[in-house]
């Protein structure tokens, strides 16, 4: 358990009590306990200019605004904007560079934001993208337009991780932004801005939300009042905004986050272990067990692991195929986060994009697996046999 700095109930309440507060407050007219959602897309005037803080719900909206609350207070932040996907909040936050701006990011990331920086941004701002393995000596890559630096940690789907004090270290003495998409741990066991990061971004359809049944981002800053004007606008002007139900549904999934997240990490380390002692596989990746590269930067700046690993299958991908048919319990399907453990092979799924380019390519015989909240012993069950049959 972590103490927080801050909270809408108290100082110095800890992630669990926030993690169910923040942000939400019994609603003034009903004393609804929860915050009930707000379908109108527009908002009575009491005359003309006049208004109780809601005009219209592209720009602002009571439920969202709850859910901004609490992401902002989960993640240590000043200031938190919500956004119809991961993606829809990266695609924003990339909206605060010129074109001919220079990015400098990590060369392993989601397909999904490797789509959107090299098909999209490049293209359409003549936004310029060097992809780089962070953990290096990435500063020699820095030049006079750089004005970003992306960071995943733990990446994905390899499940890198790197320094963040250092990065920040290096970034604030040029003045370059710094963005850490921190889906894969979630602020229970990491915060970015905590070690000096600008903005933190997540796909709050992931662990966030936990349910499988939300698409959803966000972006959370320190105290910028220059990046929040823009952010603001951006939101507004953009209108890539996630509807009430979905704000009602994530900050439902909110309140758990601590209670998952707890049983993610506990069954992670012992899955890890498990698929250590698997012969038909290798390189089992994940930032708690001993022989990641990265372990003692994670010890560091992590409180847990999460739920996500990898490992590299001997054999084909028909063969990959077939062992993953013979799992129970495991489904095969994209995403990760939720409450139920999933299964998927990276260069046919969330990766073919990249693997069709020179880099962030990741291995074919690569596996990734989102384990759960279900019982450890059941999860490792269900794989033994797969791998037996």
């Amino acid at each position: 358990m972590v103490k927080r700095k801050k909270s809408n109930i108290g100082d110095k309440t800890h992630f669990e009590t926030n993690a169910v507060h923040a942000g939400v407050k019994p609603e003034s007219v009903t004393g609804a306990v929860m915050t009930p959602i707000f379908a109108s897309s527009t908002f009575a005037h009491s005359s003309p200019g006049n208004h109780k803080g809601y005009e219209y719900s592209r720009t602002q909206n009571p439920t969202r605004k709850a859910l901004e609350e609490s992401l902002a207070e989960l993640e240590n932040g000043s200031k938190a904007f919500a956004f119809a996907s991961g993606v829809a909040a990266q695609s924003a936050i990339l909206e605060t560079l010129k074109p001919g701006d220079h990015v400098i990011a990590f060369d392993d990331l989601y397909g999904g934001t490797f789509r959107l920086f090299n098909e999209i941004k490049a293209k359409s701002a003549n936004i310029e993208f060097t992809f780089t393995d962070l953990n290096k000596n990435f500063s020699k890559l820095i030049k006079k337009n750089t004005k970003m630096i992306w960071i995943e940690t733990p990446t994905n789907p390899l499940l890198k991780i790197t320094d963040l004090k250092r990065i920040a270290r290096i970034a604030k003495k040029k003045k370059i932004l710094t963005v850490c998409d921190n889906t894969f741990a979630t602020p229970y066991n990491q915060r970015p801005l905590d070690f000096g990061i600008d903005v933190v971004n997540h796909s709050t359809t992931k662990y966030i939300n936990g349910h499988s049944d939300v698409i959803g981002g966000c972006l959370v800053i320190g105290k910028n009042k220059s990046l929040e004007k823009k952010l603001s606008l951006i939101q507004n002007s953009i209108g890539a905004v996630p509807s009430p139900f979905d704000c009602f549904l994530t900050l439902r999934g909110i309140k758990t986050l601590a209670l998952r997240m707890k049983k993610h990490n506990e069954n992670g380390l012992k899955v890890a272990r498990f698929l250590k002692t698997v012969k038909k596989i290798s390189n089992v990746t994940y930032p708690g067990i001993q022989g990641h590269k990265q372990r003692d930067i994670a010890q560091k700046q992590m409180n847990g692991y999460g739920g996500m690993i990898t490992f590299l299958y001997d054999g084909t991908l028909s063969e990959i195929a077939k062992f993953m048919k013979k799992l129970k319990i495991f489904t095969i399907a994209e995403s990760l986060g939720g409450v139920e453990s999933l299964i998927e092979s990276p260069a046919l799924m969330t990766h073919a994009y990249s693997n069709d380019k020179e880099f962030n390519q990741v291995p074919k015989n690569l596996v990734r697996l989102s384990i759960g909240i279900e019982n450890a012993e059941d999860l490792i069950n269900d794989l033994k046999k797969a791998f037996k049959r």
